[in-house]
């Protein structure tokens, strides 16, 4: 999961600081989405942007931090979860009192960022339920001299070739050292099997075609989204495939 992260200060070389201290950041990975030098810039960003976590300064013309973050828990669902960064301590009871995830002082340590962004994640995923779980799965692939980490989310499609098993995501392929019948085990809820060699991500299926194979004749495959070629579907599989479809 990257964090969308809104910056709200109304220092320019503030922003930048945070900006900076953003791309810093690994664990969890986050981005600047978003940047605004007062509550109302904030406000319309907030209207028609989805942000994870606001960095929010308190004194600010016009609104300040305070009000925003009290407004933003108004504006709708899901409000972005707040951390206060500002250069004076005295406001921290009430900032918890608005629910902030953590207050921050400046200059803000890349450490203390990192910090409150981890408390922020972990407030999120309880926040989502059982499916932010499942957004935060992986696959960890060795290949070339270094390890991945894929997210399953991305993968479109596993497909069994030889003593490897194909990954493949919209950006690229990648061979993982596994069995297919494992992965299918452990991530059901996540992907079909449609052919004795190949599962495909529920989310990715996007129609049931006809379609001749060279070794198997007349059938029927899957269009996936993301990629252009077709997947083949075993007979016994294409009432599955319907049925998937049809969710």
């Amino acid at each position: 999961m990257t964090l969308r992260v809104l910056i709200v200060d109304d220092e320019p070389l503030a922003r930048t600081r945070l900006r900076t201290l953003l791309g810093d950041c690994r664990a969890p990975a986050a981005i600047a989405a978003g940047e605004a030098g007062n509550a109302a810039q904030a406000m319309a960003l907030a209207r028609h942007q989805r942000f994870d976590v606001a960095l929010l300064d308190i004194h600010m013309p016009g609104a300040d931090g305070l009000q925003l973050a009290a407004a933003l828990r108004q504006a709708g669902a899901p409000p972005p979860l707040v951390v206060f960064v500002t250069a004076h301590a005295e406001h921290a009871v009430q900032a918890f009192e608005v629910e902030a995830v953590d207050y921050l002082t400046k200059p803000v340590r890349l450490e203390r960022l990192q910090a409150a962004l981890q408390k922020a994640e972990r407030m999120a995923q309880v926040a989502r339920g059982p499916e932010a779980d499942l957004a935060q799965e992986w696959l960890v692939i060795a290949e070339r001299g270094r390890t991945l980490r894929v997210p399953l989310a991305e993968v479109l499609y596993l497909k069994a070739e030889l003593k490897y098993v194909t990954v493949r995501t919209a950006g690229a392929s990648h061979l993982l050292d596994g069995s297919l019948s494992q992965l299918e085990e452990k991530h059901a809820a996540r992907f079909l099997r449609i052919h004795r060699n190949a599962l495909v991500a529920r989310h990715a299926i996007r129609a049931l075609v006809r379609h001749h194979d060279a070794e198997e004749g007349e059938g029927w495959a899957v269009r996936v989204a993301g990629v252009d070629e077709v997947l083949a579907v075993s007979r016994r599989q294409t009432t599955a495939v319907r049925e998937a479809l049809g969710e």
